[in-house]
């Protein structure tokens, strides 16, 4: 059986497995960041690394990659779930909000920077579609490890914050016409390069059409069927089919998989299914971009640097600098603050990993030079290995300047969807009473069912709501949980209700949780397990009943208002103190037995004996309690 499976693929897997799981953990425990440990483990771990030395020490072909070539179909994947899900968390309307600086700032900043980097590259001696190449390549910045940093200092909301994020997402926009410009010229042969590029320009508007036009016609239902099976692995199985699937069909047509990709994840984010898809996601993301990265890293070589650093060392820091003074200037030309101008330009001027992905590209349809792409990668590992240094001289700029990056009032531009919102789970008849109040008093709100039908209904109707399991980690996480100032629970099925908030606590202690309860046995137990409100629905109704009673009597409606407030008080006070009391009791008889095990085992009298005789009276005392 060993001589059947092909050895060298397998061992390089689990190197990168291992890379994974083992030495990113550790160093993200270090306070470190896991885009820059992936890039070094694979600089350590490959073939430039210690692979180099496997000839002079065979253990270490177990503990290093060999070939990167044997884990790179893997990577590549990453590169397309990092877009599936940029595309799934724009939409047109988050767009148009945000299109002064989007397409405003960000927009010019790539454009400018671009045509900078490409005139001063062709200077130097190459031609002018190489210059373009890496020109455009090098004006990215880093998406993955920017606002890692930013989210880490709380300053997401911040000015910097939401005008780095608005430059980064054109940035990444701009990925698309960049793939399709490298595709355009890698597939061209012969005749007129106009003629060539409007051909292909055809078939890949043509490509994009079918997409768009299919995935709008088939997502929703296919996405309906597989919800009413109530099964997340058949969720999970849907959602990998039509990423990996469209990206196949973008591919055949002369695209990017990675294009393919982002135009289903900008049809999924208009559906109702968007939370529960990007939930399902987001682990797979995660590791395959950090394989993505352990692969870059494997490309890299330190004795390239060692051997001539001065030119590496000029061009790295010619490349922040260039950059971070486009973005100020640009910045204040769009009448931002210096501080935050000049903290963006700090943030942005390094490389990014999209420029891996462009350069990449491009040497392997021979557009760049294996020196070219080399040199290329490397400069820009560095630079992005500088980022948290640059970050940490912001924070010191933004100090001295006495300005407080958490008060800052910012442009209106949200890197997070919400925060500080309410969670409605349970989209019923309760559920859109609840809402309908929380929209009246202007309460920033999700709301979410497991019903496929129902929640297809709602949405014709004109209403946000999200399918989904509020019981799966992945899906509140996706719906904000972290940042959320409150959930409400109003399904009616007991054993959900509780699942989701115990669910909840796990992720939040101190959140607010109100939950609707069965009756007044599951409130009491609902106030055990951690909720701060339950509402019983027979208490409720018999409150009901006795307001419109004494109104029918003839009782003043503010007395009666206030009677059944403080009836309904009483209610709350009194199965919160039988829920403390449940629990008090519950503590008492687990420690009680092992107290008198303790005691009775100091006694110099047959263990046996006295044992029996202290289980026959801790029994009969708590049947007595019981009893009573």
């Amino acid at each position: 059986m060993a001589a059947s499976i092909n050895i060298p693929v397998y061992s390089d897997a689990l190197v990168v497995l291992g890379a994974a799981g083992v030495v990113v953990p550790l160093v993200r425990y270090l306070g470190l960041n896991p885009v820059l440990a992936y890039l070094g483990a694979g600089a350590l771990l490959g073939p430039h690394g210690l692979g180099a030395f496997i000839g002079q020490i065979p253990a270490l072909y177990w503990f290093t990659v060999v070939d990167a070539e044997n884990v790179r179909g893997i990577a590549d994947l990453g590169v397309v779930f990092l877009l599936f899900l940029i595309g799934l968390e724009l939409s047109f309307d988050r767009l148009l909000s945000m299109r002064r600086l989007v397409f405003g700032l960000g927009g010019l900043q790539f454009v400018v920077t671009a045509a900078a980097l490409s005139f001063l590259i062709t200077t130097s001696g190459y031609v002018a579609s190489a210059a373009v190449i890496l020109g455009s390549c090098l004006a990215l910045s880093s998406t993955a490890i920017v606002l890692e940093i930013l989210s880490g200092q709380g300053a997401l909301t911040t000015g910097t914050g939401r005008v780095s994020f608005s430059i980064l997402l054109a940035q990444d926009l701009a990925v698309i016409p960049i793939l399709m410009f490298i595709s355009l010229l890698g597939t061209h042969t012969d005749g007129s390069l106009m003629a060539s590029v409007g051909h292909a320009f055809l078939n890949a508007a043509a490509a994009i059409a079918i997409i768009i036009l299919v995935g709008r016609m088939l997502l929703r239902p296919l996405f309906r069927i597989v919800g009413a099976v109530q099964s997340a692995e058949l969720l999970l199985a849907a959602t990998l089919f039509v990423i990996i699937g469209t990206g196949v069909l973008a591919a055949v047509a002369g695209l990017s998989m990675a294009l393919g990709a982002f135009l289903v994840g900008l049809l999924l984010a208009e559906t109702e299914y968007r939370k529960a898809v990007e939930a399902i996601v987001e682990p797979f993301k995660g590791l395959l971009l950090g394989i993505f990265f352990f692969t870059v890293g494997m490309g890299l070589d330190a004795r390239d640097v060692a051997r001539d650093p001065l030119p590496i060392v000029a061009v790295v820091i010619g490349l922040i600098g260039l950059k971070a003074v486009f973005i100020v200037v640009l910045a204040r030309a769009f009448r931002l603050p210096w501080h935050v101008a000049i903290e963006t330009g700090l943030l942005l001027g390094p490389g990014g990993e999209f420029a891996f992905v462009g350069v990449g590209m491009a040497a392997s349809m021979g557009l760049l030079s294996t020196d070219m792409s080399s040199f290329a990668e490397v400069v820009t590992s560095l630079t992005m290995v500088l980022l948290p240094a640059l970050a940490a001289v912001t924070r010191s700029l933004g100090q001295k300047a006495g300005y407080s990056r958490r008060t800052h009032e910012s442009p209106g531009v949200a890197p997070h969807p919400q925060r500080g919102h309410a969670i409605v789970v349970g989209h019923g008849r309760v559920g859109k009473v609840v809402i309908s109040f929380l929209r009246e008093h202007k309460v920033a709100h999700i709301a979410t069912d497991n019903d496929p039908d129902a929640v297809t209904e709602d949405r014709n109707k004109g209403l946000e709501i999200y399918f989904g399991d509020a019981r799966q980690a992945a899906f509140l996480n996706a719906c904000g949980v972290m940042d959320a100032s409150a959930v409400i629970v109003t399904v009616g099925a007991q054993a959900t209700i509780d699942a989701i908030v115990l669910r909840i606590r796990e992720l939040r202690p101190d959140i607010q949780i109100v939950a609707r309860a069965r009756d007044t046995e599951h409130a009491r137990h609902l106030y055990e397990i951690g909720v701060t409100n339950a509402v019983p629905e027979t208490v409720e109704a018999s409150l009901q009943i006795s307001e419109a009673a004494l109104v029918g009597l003839g009782i003043p409606m503010g007395l009666v208002i206030a009677s059944v407030h403080e009836k309904r008080d009483q209610f709350r006070e009194t199965l919160r103190q039988a829920a403390k009391t449940a629990a008090e009791s519950v503590e008492v008889e687990k420690a009680t037995p092992a107290e008198g095990r303790r005691f009775l085992s100091n006694l110099p009298i047959p263990r046996r004996a006295l044992l029996g005789v202290w289980r026959r009276v801790f029994l009969f005392g708590r049947a007595n309690r019981t009893a009573s």
